[in-house]
């Protein structure tokens, strides 16, 4: 992490506007209070990616939460749609943002450089590479994957958009070093921001089961053929592994020797549970 907020610092005076990504599902909780410092020394967008997978149905609540948050400048996008209209308005908005401010060492450049930034695993590199495919017609630049820390140092300079000549610097992501809470904790391990085995599969699971119960989404009952909703983890897990045949066979020591059982694979279940969530097969949600 220090490394790569080094290298963000070392880079942030060649570059005329900071594109914060963060996940649509949980627009205020983890941003990286360490990148103020670097968002107000440069003019800031966010973006908040994933628009698919979050309900959105009070976007003005989230917009309002935002700007007394002193964010003005949002876009929301989903980079991994072959044609996103929303990415299509981002070089305009830089455009908009950037031309009263002040380009200091950069005043005799003609092209914009751009720097993006965000947590781990919010879709910064697949922004680079929307922004290619809409802008330039051209395939990724940026390696982009499901986990976390996919993209592990600030690059060179990847280009963006012919007219304008924009670049933009791909950098890793970067968790805050304290996590506010508990809380702000089990929604970044959720969006898959911490990588699950730090927190452990079943404990990620208990929390989801508990956010699809408090927020009414109950579309896991028929998906796993349950009776009815259910706030036991352990009862939803052993129902998933029946019915995606998530077992495993051990032995069971008796007094009258060793007999095979069969039991359910409760870590394979949670890890089910867990990405048909992360891929929006439960519902769109709003963690916020």
């Amino acid at each position: 992490m220090a490394k790569g907020l080094k290298q963000m610092n070392a880079s942030i005076k060649n570059v005329d506007c900071v594109i914060e990504v963060h996940d649509a599902r949980i627009p205020s909780s983890g941003r990286n209070p360490i990148f103020q410092r670097t968002l107000n020394a440069r003019p800031h967008l966010l973006v908040l990616n994933k628009m698919d997978l979050a309900d959105l149905s009070n976007k003005q609540r989230i917009l309002k939460k935002m700007e007394e948050d002193g964010v003005r400048n949002v876009l929301f996008t989903d980079c991994l749609k072959q044609v996103d209209s929303n990415v299509k308005k981002l070089v305009p908005m830089v455009q908009e943002i950037i031309k009263d401010n002040p380009r200091f060492n950069r005043e005799e450049n003609r092209d914009i450089s751009l720097m993006v930034i965000g947590v781990p695993n919010v879709g910064k590199s697949s922004l680079i590479n929307s922004l290619r495919r809409t802008n330039l017609k051209k395939g990724r630049a940026s390696q982009v994957g499901g986990e976390p820390g996919v993209t592990r140092s600030v690059l060179t300079k990847i280009q963006v958009c012919a007219r304008p000549l924009m670049y933009l610097l791909d950098t890793p992501g970067v968790l805050p070093p304290r996590i506010e809470s508990l809380e702000t904790g089990m929604k970044l391990a959720l969006c898959g921001t911490i990588r699950d085995h730090l927190v452990g599969e079943d404990v990620i699971a208990d929390y989801l089961l508990y956010t699809l119960n408090r927020l009414g989404m109950f579309s896991y009952v028929e998906r796993y053929d349950l009776q009815e909703p259910s706030d036991n983890i352990q009862h939803v897990l052993k129902r998933i592994s029946v019915k995606l045949g998530k077992t495993q066979r051990v032995k069971a020591f008796t007094g009258v020797g060793n007999i095979p059982v069969v039991i359910p694979n409760y870590t394979e279940a949670a890890y089910d549970f867990i990405r048909a969530f992360r891929r929006g097969e439960l519902g769109q949600v709003m963690l916020d």
